[in-house]
């Protein structure tokens, strides 16, 4: 007997969701019909009655598909009615990532996630704490001419961030500053001058914004992360170089800022200890 009552719970509420479906889309019984291939008596049929027999799966399947939902919803068998082609494409976005200081889409996402922590492992140095001198050198030769005019706009745009209701972790491997301080690999060719003063910024701004913004370093040779921004509990962004592999359901958000933290964990240098570890690198640069 209880089967016999879900057969016809479940047939009357195919029929309500259906029908709600129609309705949101503006669909006719006799539009619906041509859209599937059927009569319009077919589908006056699934709409009317109290039988507790559920149409077969093919014509389901055809209405879902007509009507822009997931069968599984017309069945009472998932509480969300998109289907799983438009459920991954508003969890899963792919969105073009320029070459520069704070584009717009980073700054709209920022904003959108004021209030909540922001968790950042950055590509290399923090852009909301570079210098003037060192945003020029890096960035001359993607922007050329525009590079003044690019840094100008950003200012406004970086300093709201450092002064936005959000409290900021950042993640960096060791290894960035230190490359950083001698003028390695990418740094390679930076005079000593501005990456003195640079050392001397990140030193300043780390103590005067804590605890509000913690910074932490980690050993790259036992942890490791690409670059990545985890916007609270509403995004992450991952940064492929050219593009964002941006997520918003919660369980990859979660398990990605259960990665973020797991960095924090193993970190060498702590939010506290950095202002000394700077002062001992800026010590060491030499010409």
């Amino acid at each position: 007997m209880p089967e016999s009552v879900d057969k016809r719970l479940r047939a009357s509420q195919f029929r309500q969701r259906l029908t709600q479906a129609m309705k949101d889309r503006g669909a006719t019984q006799a539009g619906l019909a041509r859209d599937i291939g059927v009569d319009r008596s077919t589908i006056s049929q699934l709409l009317s009655g109290d039988g507790a027999r559920l149409p077969n799966a093919q014509v389901v399947g055809e209405c879902a598909a007509a009507l822009g939902v997931s069968a599984d919803w017309l069945l009472s068998l998932s509480e969300r009615p998109e289907t799983a082609a438009n459920l991954m494409a508003a969890s899963l976005s792919l969105t073009s990532a320029p070459r520069a200081l704070v584009d717009e889409q980073i700054f709209a996402w920022h904003q959108e996630a004021a209030g909540y922590k922001i968790r950042h492992v950055p590509a290399s140095l923090p852009d909301m704490f570079k210098t003037t001198e060192v945003m020029q050198w890096e960035y001359s030769p993607h922007l050329g001419k525009t590079t003044a005019q690019a840094i100008g706009a950003s200012q406004d745009r970086l300093s709201w961030m450092r002064q936005s209701s959000s409290d900021y972790e950042i993640a960096l491997p060791i290894h960035e500053l230190e490359s950083f301080a001698r003028a390695e690999g990418y740094y390679r060719g930076l005079p000593a001058r501005i990456r003195h003063d640079q050392v001397e910024r990140l030193r300043d701004l780390t103590r005067t914004l804590y605890p509000r913004l913690r910074m932490y370093l980690f050993d790259a040779r036992r942890v490791f992360s690409a670059p990545i921004t985890v916007f609270g509990p509403l995004m992450v962004a991952l940064y492929s170089g050219s593009h964002y592999i941006v997520f918003r359901d919660k369980e990859r958000v979660q398990a990605l800022t259960r990665d973020f933290d797991n960095l924090v964990r193993e970190a060498q240098v702590t939010a506290r200890t950095l202002p000394e570890m700077l002062t001992r690198l800026q010590a060491e640069i030499r010409d």
